[in-house]
Formats: C-alpha cells, structure tokens, sequence
C-alpha cells in the first residue's frame, strides 16, 4: 500500500510517519510538505533514504505539482495534516490559512477524484467547536468558530464532508484535542514552556492561565488516525480526546517543577484577542465504534517529552536534549545579531501584542541556526528587545 501523508515534516505528520513505519513495515509512505518555518526535514532523517520512502517539498496548493506526484506514486490512501495551525499567526494574517486550508484541502481531494476515487481522511482540530464553558464535545456539537485559523479549519471539514456527499469520495475526519510530545515547533505552549525554560527566559502566560485545555499524547492520537483510517465508517467525523483537562497555568507550573526552575519565570501577558476558555473532548464514539482510549496520563507524557527519547529506536536524541542544542544555536544567533548590531539583542521579547510576544522563540526551533535566516516570507518581521526597548527588526530573508 502506497501511503501519502501531508504535513509530514510537521509535529503530528513526522510522528505518523514513525508510527507507521513501525506499525506497516512494507508500505510505500510517501511525505509531502512545502517545508515552511514549522517544518523540519531532519525530524525526518531516520526515515529519508530507505527505499519505500519518498519525501516530496511541494505546496498543496500547487494543483499541477500534486497532480504529478499522484500520477507518478497512485497513493492508496492520503492523510492530510498540512495545515497553517498557529491561531497567533491567524490573527495576524487570516489569508495564508484560507488559502492553504480551505484551497489546499480541495487540491487534494480533487487529485483523489481524478486518480481514481483515493480514500481521503482529514485531520482537523477541537477548536472547530468553539468554547465550551461545561461539558464535552461530541461529533454533534455545533461549529461555533473564534479564530481564522479554526474557523479555515471549519470550513476545511464542511468541505470535505461536501466532497464526500456530493462526488462519493470516500472520506472521514477527526478532531483532536491538543497534542504535545517530541518534535513540536516551538510556538505552541508545552514547547515552548521548555525551551524557554532551559533558557531561563521568561515564561509568557496569556491572561492569568485559566484557560483549560484536554491534552492528547502525539502517539496516542497516531493510533487513534490509523484505526480510523483502516476501520472507520466512510462519511463520519471522529473526535480523539485525551481524558487529561489542564489549566495552562498548572502546566506551566509542572514544568518548572519537572526542569527544576523557579515560578519566578512565569510571566503574565494581555490575553489572546477571542481566547477559547475551555476545550474538551468526548471520545465515546471512536472508542465504541473502533476501541480506541488513550493510553498516555499527562504525568507520563509530559516526562517522556521532557526527559526520555522519543520512544522509538530509530528517533533523533530526547526532545529535552534537543531543546538545549537549540537554545545554544539561538545564542549563536544573538551574538551574531550583537555583532551586527552593535547592541545587546535578546531573541524572545515579551510584547503585549497576540501575534508576537511568543514569536521570539522562534530562533530556538531547530537544529541549525540557519533556519534562523531561512523563515517564508509569509513570517511577519518579529520585534527585538534591545537595551529594554522594543525595536523593529528586519523581515526575515526569504529562502
């Protein structure tokens, strides 16, 4: 079987693609992604070089590209997970989630109508539903969208149901609680908590950390796509939570404990302009319908994250080691800046601004210190702190 996953150089794509390198030895996987800044191709070194697999750096947006690939590979079966995902960014700039979403999602799914009716499945997001004050979520909860980027993923999931009506494309979905686990960029919370930590930089809280999430152990949900994708019923939406509601603010504070800082670290910063206070998932169906529970407690997950390798023997080194390589190649990167500059540069700033204050951290991301350099041009120009004041920067050069 010839297996396409998009967003493979992603978080949630890479570790999919380890699962399924272990779980289906004898498939054919075939990753795509355009490699923007939250892509890392050297997630995907165990794998890139072994003879069933193939990375291809393309946009889905680009029809005719995809179109190629299909023609020349003729996948069996596509996940999507390639998505603009950081509801920041969003606000700052809705189009690039439109267009990538809503447009890229329909690329694909036109390529499986015109390669021979390709089973599709789409990976969304519990946001989607809105805040949800009580209660859980369920496959019938209506969708009550607060931001760009869930309200792109919305219209994303009416697509496809649409494409499965209307063309009998056969397609499912699942909407997932938050992930955390190796490899995730640096900009969403539990990430970036740890490498700022290791840092001892501030730790920038939104609001006073009320907002409660349920979080999903990556390989968890890995488990969860792939029984939906091999025994799920064709045209239903599938919701994978992780029975694990957090406050932000107790999370925080579990990984100071954990790494052994202070609480000081912790910053409060003006709240996210339309913050969901409450996500929360009810997974009865997938687990009545295909047996699937998460097996991972926070406690344990969040340490594995920290601390352990990545469970698998062909990972890169622990995501707690990898954090503290990149930390050391943002220093690279502000002596460098200092060089230029001539000023003490501080490569995280605590702006009030949504779209910014957790931005700095970028430059901690990956392994390299020229990724630093090498951000789309779709990254907006991010403040720099220098000598306590704030300080426009540059654009990031394009690639």
């Amino acid at each position: 079987m010839t297996r396409f996953v998009t967003g493979g150089a992603g978080f949630i794509g890479a570790n999919f693609l380890f699962y399924l390198r272990e779980r289906y030895p004898d498939d054919r996987l075939v990753c795509i992604d355009k490699l923007t800044y939250a892509g890392n191709l050297s997630t995907l070194a165990p794998l890139l070089g072994q003879p069933n697999f193939r990375f291809a750096r393309l946009d889905i947006c680009d029809r005719e590209a995809v179109y190629a690939l299909f023609a020349e590979e003729r996948p069996d079966v596509v996940i999507n997970f390639a998505a603009e995902s950081h509801v920041d960014r969003s606000i700052a700039d809705p189009s690039l989630f439109l267009q990538t979403n809503i447009i890229g999602t329909s690329v694909l799914m036109d390529a499986c109508r015109e390669y021979g009716n390709i089973r599709f499945h789409q990976v969304s997001t519990d946001e989607v539903y809105g805040d949800l004050p009580e209660l859980l979520f369920t496959e019938q909860t209506p969708l009550h969208t607060s931001s760009p980027y869930s309200s792109s993923k919305a219209a994303a999931d009416l697509l496809v149901g649409a494409y499965g009506r209307t063309y009998g494309l056969p397609v499912t979905i699942s909407r997932c609680s938050n992930n955390y686990g190796p490899y995730q960029f640096p900009e969403k919370l539990i990430p970036l908590m740890i490498v700022s930590a290791l840092a001892d930089r501030p730790l920038p809280v939104y609001g006073q950390g009320l907002n409660v999430r349920d979080w999903l152990y990556v390989t968890d949900h890995c488990k969860a796509i792939d029984l939906v994708v091999t025994r799920g019923r064709i045209g239903e939406v599938y919701n994978i939570g992780g029975h694990n509601e957090m406050r932000n603010i107790d999370i925080v504070r579990l990984i100071c404990r954990k790494l052994g800082k202070p609480e000081s670290l912790i910053t409060y910063v003006a709240d996210r302009q339309g913050h969901d206070l409450r996500y929360a998932i009810d997974p009865a169906k997938i687990h009545t319908e295909l047996g699937w529970l998460p097996e991972t407690k926070f406690a344990d997950g969040i340490g594995r994250t920290i601390d352990a390798p990545g469970g698998r023997r062909s990972s890169p080194a622990s995501t707690g080691a990898t954090t503290r390589g990149c930390t050391a190649s943002a220093r690279r990167c502000e002596r460098q800046s200092e060089k230029e500059t001539g000023k003490k540069v501080i490569l995280f700033c605590q702006s009030q601004k949504p779209a910014v204050h957790g931005l700095r951290v970028f430059a901690l991301c990956h392994s390299a210190s020229s990724r630093f350099s090498r951000q789309t041009s779709s990254t907006p120009a991010m403040p720099l702190k220098v000598h306590g004041t704030m300080a426009a920067s540059r654009k990031p050069r394009r690639a």
